[in-house]
């Protein structure tokens, strides 16, 4: 079965899979995030669209505010 990395893991990749889906996968639920699909920005409004390909590394980063 094909992987991909998303931070410092292996999931399963799955045909057609989107940011979304990942999220759905990784149980990733916090609102505020930045994703990068081989180093590649991906826009929040594009995470149901942007198709992830196989192999693919994904960085996912949680953003946090503070004063």
């Amino acid at each position: 079965m094909k992987k991909i990395r998303v931070n410092d893991n292996e999931i399963n990749w799955e045909k057609n899979m989107t940011i979304n889906r990942i999220l759905e996968v990784m149980n990733y639920t916090f609102r505020m995030l930045v994703v990068k699909v081989n180093d590649e920005l991906v826009k929040k409004e594009n995470y149901d669209k942007f198709i992830v390909p196989k192999n693919a590394d994904v960085k996912i980063i949680h953003l946090i505010s503070g004063g």
